[in-house]
């Protein structure tokens, strides 16, 4: 096994009920309503699409930009009170450096969201970095994981990535790497590849390492 690649939202930290809120709170600016059936559109999805979305819903005449920002501002005010690592995740992440197994973060979101996400999770658990601001296609296209092992110089095929979504499954898939799913709000059936698990605390570095031999 060459490197473990994690997504985030949902996977390592326990933010999709902080999307939730924030989305609410945006789509309510716009003079929409917003519930569930709405935000299992955008699990895993990227930044642009979530925007569009909101305008698509709510027919509002407002500045994608503008959005976007009320959705930053959102986020961040947030996260400044701290977020909670998934079950699990802080193990599986000191496992790995104990072993010197190289890692990677891969996310939809933007670069400012991470960076105050990493603040709870530790910046130092990754070698490398990748979201929305790094890439061209986010998921479910495979660049942001084919960005990611080209960055380690390692094979995507002899990687593991993490991913807690339907696009984000669909993303490292088709990048070529072994993918352990561990879903949040949407489900995510067994598939050849890909290794279905209830939680992190499940999940260990031999247990990854057996995915890849």
């Amino acid at each position: 096994m060459d490197a473990v690649l994690f997504d985030m939202d949902g996977l390592l930290v326990d933010t999709e009920g902080v999307w939730f809120e924030v989305e609410t709170e945006v789509v309510t600016r716009l003079g929409g309503d917003w519930g569930p059936e709405h935000q299992e559109q955008l699990v895993g999805g990227s930044w642009d699409r979530t925007v569009a979305y909101m305008l698509e819903l709510t027919q509002a005449d407002a500045d994608p930009a503008v959005v976007g920002e009320w959705l930053i501002d959102g986020m961040e005010r947030r996260l400044s009170r701290g977020v909670e690592p998934m079950p699990g995740a802080l193990g599986l992440l000191r496992g790995l450096g104990d072993q010197g197994v190289r890692t990677a973060l891969v996310t939809s979101s933007l670069r400012i969201i991470a960076d105050a996400v990493l603040k709870a999770v530790g910046r130092e658990h990754f070698e490398i970095i990748v979201t929305a601001d790094d890439v061209t296609c986010t998921k479910p296209h495979p660049e942001p994981y084919l960005t990611a092992a080209g960055l380690l110089s390692v094979d995507p095929e002899r990687c593991v990535a993490l991913e807690d979504s339907p696009n984000g499954v669909a993303s490292a898939t088709a990048a070529g790497c072994r993918v352990v799913a561990v879903p949040g709000v949407l489900p995510i059936a067994q598939a050849p590849g890909r290794v279905v698990m209830p939680s992190l605390l499940d999940v260990d570095v031999d247990f990854l390492r057996s995915l890849v031999r």
